[in-house]
């Protein structure tokens, strides 16, 4: 089932959203990668301010190419997300309610994903190009000098996304592997 959200991404939102759904998002979202990543952790454990309000929002794995002349952004294809499972649990108990990347995520994210009421996007790697269209607006916000690892505000419009964990912890990589050893037996 095809779903729209427009940002914020609140609690209301996510426990609609089911593994398999495909969504479209649109509004305010921010794009970080490991290396930034560890910098946010860094200031929690510090008790000090996140330069990003994580509350309701989408973090986005993705460290874009420079945009060519007369573009928003370069490539936006979704990163591994595994490289961010042992930051993702602090910033989900922080109010994070959605990620977008590529690939499995760890026990310890699932279970805090079902904790928080959140949930996890999976893009499609390999179409960087295409997503890049959905981005209308990029500016960076916090870590200038990792370039393409800089936190980035992104505001999209209709970003194409499919529900691989859902705020009960159904997994469609898991379903979807299930669904067909049942199907070929």
């Amino acid at each position: 089932m095809e779903k729209k959200i427009i940002m914020p991404l609140t609690e209301d939102k996510v426990l609609d959203l089911k593994a398999g759904d495909t969504v479209l998002i649109s509004g305010t979202i921010y794009a970080a990668r490991d290396a930034a990543h560890k910098k946010l952790i860094e200031l929690i454990e510090n008790n000090k301010e996140l330069p990003i309000d994580v509350k309701d929002s989408v973090i986005y794995y993705v460290g874009p190419t420079p945009a060519k002349p007369g573009e928003v952004i370069g490539s936006a294809g979704p990163t591994t997300s595994y490289r961010m499972d042992s930051y993702t649990s602090q910033l989900l108990n922080l109010g994070l309610k959605g990620m977008i990347g590529k690939g499995l995520r760890n026990n310890e994210v699932v279970k805090s994903i079902i904790k928080n009421k959140a949930v996890y996007f999976g893009a499609i790697g390999g179409a960087g190009a295409l997503i890049s269209k959905c981005i209308k607006e990029n500016e960076i916000v916090a870590y200038e000098e990792l370039g393409a690892e800089a936190i980035r505000r992104l505001e999209v419009e209709d970003l194409p996304v499919v529900v691989i964990i859902d705020s009960k912890g159904n997994n469609l990589y898991e379903i979807g592997q299930k669904n067909y050893l049942d199907s070929i037996k």
